[in-house]
């Protein structure tokens, strides 16, 4: 088994929450929630404290403040939570150049073949573990496995603050009492599919051979039966880049007044510009997303010309957007999305007019700012009251 990859899997424990504790000690030993702090939002993270009242990730908001009134709800700070992940992950680039990114509070590692220089496996996890938590006051979980869709799990099996490690030798034995319901793509219509089989445990899957279960399902039949013994073959992608930038907001209360709509387009496409510009990409396709009061979804896109990362293209796109469709209804949720990714390129356009100087100084005038003093400090007059509205 020397050949055997030693992956590992980082997962910090309630993250955004647990920052929020870490920043304010008057906040530790209490349940805090942070999320869409309406009824209609939902739920990013929840503290230990609050998961103990049955809160969890993605809960409506409505239903997190029945469960634990007496919780402090936090909207979050988004820049704060991604500065703290940027250290984390150049924490482990110090033992490893093989880092992939998974979110913002999770990733995974490549130690195999690092022994001789760093030691054993799970001595590197503990030394990791200790220095989040000495430089961050946070503590993490950690899975150890020979591919990645076991470190994950691992990760997951002694929260918080665990260290789970499956030698390659234990994964027939682990694999064989693991529930279906612990494989990555496996959903609730896949697993009643299973349970109609008498499948529960993925040792039940490798009852069957390979090639029934690609002449029930197909592809799928085969990466099911894979995944039941353990196997994922799956490379750890360093670089990989987001396809898409995008944002979008629950209001507080169902609206077809186009106005209230195109105020939070605006909100919307300043977010996603600046994203855009941070990066330094641009995009030729700009997505509308409306979702009505029905809970019907429809999106609409509009491809440029030419590539953008400007607030005011990727706002007058939207609009048009918008202007073409007819609001039978309500909407519940209006969302802005640019793809279709170049990077960005210092080009002459042929036609100035629609990307003017004025334009685009403003744009870095205002990312310069709110860089410096928080995104609060410079709002445009539309979206003053949009807080009021959510």
């Amino acid at each position: 088994m020397s050949s055997a990859r030693s992956i590992l899997h980082l997962d910090m424990d309630a993250f955004f929450a647990s920052v929020e504790q870490v920043d304010q000690p008057e906040l530790q030993g209490k349940p805090v929630i942070v999320g869409g702090i309406s009824d209609r939002g939902v739920v990013s993270t929840a503290s230990y404290e609050a998961r103990r009242f049955g809160v969890h990730s993605a809960m409506s908001m409505a239903v997190a403040r029945k469960l634990c009134p007496h919780a402090i709800f936090l909207s979050g700070r988004h820049r704060r939570y991604g500065q703290i992940s940027r250290q984390i992950m150049h924490t482990l680039h110090r033992y490893s150049p093989v880092v992939e990114k998974a979110s913002i509070d999770e990733a995974y590692m490549d130690l195999t073949g690092t022994g001789r220089l760093l030691g054993p496996a799970p001595n590197v996890a503990l030394e990791i573990k200790k220095q989040i938590f000495t430089e961050h006051g946070l503590t993490c979980s950690i899975g150890l496995a020979p591919n990645k869709f076991l470190a994950k799990i691992a990760s997951d099996l002694d929260k918080p603050d665990g260290l789970r490690v499956i030698p390659p030798e234990t994964v027939p034995e682990f694999m064989a009492a693991l529930p279906v319901t612990r494989l990555p793509g496996v959903g609730a219509k896949t697993v009643a599919r299973l349970k109609e089989l008498g499948i529960t445990l993925c040792g039940h899957i490798s009852q069957y051979s390979s090639e029934f279960w690609e002449a029930k399902w197909g592809q799928r039949g085969r990466s099911l039966y894979a995944l039941a013994q353990g196997i994922d073959h799956s490379p750890l992608m360093p670089r990989r880049k987001a396809k898409s930038c995008g944002a979008e907001d629950t209001f507080a209360k169902d609206t077809a007044d186009r106005e209230i709509i195109k105020a939070w387009l605006l909100h919307q496409s300043e977010e996603v510009g600046r994203a855009l510009r941070r990066i330094k990409c641009q995009g030729r396709t700009v997505t509308l997303k409306i979702k009505f009061n029905d809970f019907q979804t429809i999106t609409r896109n509009a491809t440029l010309t030419r590539p953008t990362s400007c607030t005011q293209t990727i706002y007058h796109t939207a609009c048009s957007l918008l202007d073409k469709l007819s609001l039978s209804r309500s909407v519940r949720l209006c969302g802005i999305s640019v793809s279709q990714f170049q990077a960005r390129q210092a080009q002459l356009s042929l036609f100035p007019e629609r990307n003017p100087a004025s334009t685009r100084d403003l744009d870095r005038i205002v990312d310069a700012i709110t860089a410096k003093y928080g995104q609060q400090a410079l709002v445009r007059g539309a979206v003053l009251d949009l807080k009021d509205k959510k």
